[in-house]
């Protein structure tokens, strides 16, 4: 615990302006959280409804909680009256009882499109021409209480740097091409989420503007 606020202050040191850390807390106890707040961190990322839902009232009210894991529509309740992003927008659907959500909270709620650039089966994420037919849907629909701010993808574990480097790439095009396509007025299509313990200081490079860091902070897991 000790090292987690030198840790936060070394990798924010290596951000360039436009690039955040988000603290990946998730299994951590509400007591590390509070460590990393105290050294000025103030963004987290969490990726159980269910425990993001406890862990919010024992916690300071300015802390900015980002939903960055698998979200299944059930759980939307738990996190929509304070979620400041849900990373990890997977359908239309999804989308749509996301905005049910912030409509009953009276809020509006910044959603990232999740990509699958990595090889691996096990990641989350649409296909890039899934991505875009939502798209293309969502420019019809009245869905006036979720903001689509950008993109987030993961990286192949444990891949060469070649292969990290060339999907984050492929992510960074696919921003540029929809922004360009369907957000090229709209100012808060600027988030690109890519990057974790193992492979962040490539996709600063590649152009990330969050990265999640969790491992490197908290250290291993406490489930």
């Amino acid at each position: 615990m000790n090292n987690i606020c030198d840790t936060i202050t070394q990798i924010k040191a290596q951000l360039p302006e436009k690039t955040r850390l988000i603290a990946v807390s998730k299994y951590h106890p509400a007591e590390a959280i509070r460590i990393a707040y105290e050294g000025g961190q103030r963004l987290f990322g969490e990726s159980i409804a269910q425990e993001i839902r406890e862990k919010y009232p024992q916690l300071p009210n300015d802390i900015e909680w980002h939903f960055i894991g698998t979200l299944q529509t059930n759980k939307i309740k738990y996190i929509a009256p304070f979620v400041s992003m849900i990373h990890s927008i997977d359908s239309l659907r999804l989308l749509t009882e996301v905005n049910k959500a912030a409509f009953k909270n009276d809020r509006i709620i910044d959603c990232l499109l999740e990509i699958r650039i990595a090889t691996e089966e096990t990641k989350h994420g649409m296909s890039p021409e899934t991505c875009q037919e939502l798209l293309e849907q969502f420019r019809s629909l009245p869905l006036n209480n979720i903001r689509i701010c950008g993109l987030m993808g993961m990286a192949t574990f444990d891949a060469e740097e070649r292969q990290i480097r060339s999907e984050f790439r492929t992510l960074k095009m696919l921003f540029d091409t929809w922004k360009e396509r369907y957000f090229a007025q709209e100012n808060y299509f600027k988030e690109i989420s890519m990057g974790m313990s193992n492979d962040y200081p490539i996709a600063i490079e590649e152009g990330s503007t969050l990265i999640r860091v969790g491992t490197a902070i908290f250290g291993e897991r406490e489930y």
